[in-house]
């Protein structure tokens, strides 16, 4: 694909890791369902979409919820979007703001 928009800057450029696109590889780590040396830089947004579907299917397992994860998993969940929330707001990232704020 020609367009940049198509493609995934990577979780480590992305503007502070906590947008859609970030979170996809977040849970994607979490799942192991890449290793975390790989951030999805360069991938066009079909690849993104079908990560999304393999951790949206494995989110509904256990009800979307992080809590009902096993305990591995839950641990696993807390270290992971620890480090990235520490990250996301280095870079500016606001919780209590939308993401277009």
């Amino acid at each position: 694909m020609s367009s940049e928009a198509t493609i995934y800057c990577g979780y480590h450029q992305d503007k502070h890791g906590m947008t859609q696109l970030g979170r996809i590889v977040l849970d994607a780590w979490l799942f192991r369902f890449i290793p975390e040396s790989e951030d999805c830089s360069g991938w066009d947004l079909g690849r993104m979409q079908q990560l999304m579907d393999r951790c949206e299917k494995e989110w509904d397992r256990y009800g979307n919820l992080p809590s009902r994860l096993p305990g591995e998993l839950l641990k696993r969940h807390a270290e992971i979007y620890e480090r990235a929330m520490t990250l996301a707001r280095t870079r500016g990232w606001n919780p209590e703001l939308g993401e277009d704020d």
